[in-house]
């Protein structure tokens, strides 16, 4: 089981760039594997917070699919931070903040939840 979060700050998406299973280098939304004992939630807020530093909380889950949670996700506290030293975040090359407008950067996983995001906000801001 995978969790991730998507964090929309001033037209702008919180990501990370990384190596994935399949070898390639793109960008996602911070996010990764659900540890016993831990519900998707819990483990949404944990990798957010190894990966980019940041305290979230969540806001609604987005998506589910195939064992794979999306949430959007809201700063609480904390600040922009990659620690390479964690075993955990090898993986990771960069964390971002990406403007939404910056389409070169969403490919087609993160595209289409970013899509799903923006529809969910124009909603509920009517």
């Amino acid at each position: 089981m995978i969790a991730q979060g998507i964090v929309v700050q001033d037209n702008r998406v919180l990501m990370v760039k990384q190596y994935v299973q399949r070898g390639d280098i793109v960008w996602n939304f911070p996010g990764g594997g659900i540890e016993e004992n831990e519900t998707p939630e819990q483990g949404c807020i944990r990798e957010i917070k190894e990966e980019t530093g940041y305290d979230v909380q969540i806001t609604k889950l987005l998506h589910e699919e195939n064992y794979k949670y999306t949430y959007i996700a809201e700063i609480i506290d904390g600040e922009l931070f990659l620690d390479r030293e964690k075993e955990y975040n090898q993986d990771i090359l960069e964390t971002a903040w990406i403007d939404l407008s910056n389409s070169d950067r969403f490919d087609s996983f993160t595209k289409p939840l970013l899509q799903r995001y923006l529809s969910e906000i124009e909603l509920k801001n009517g």
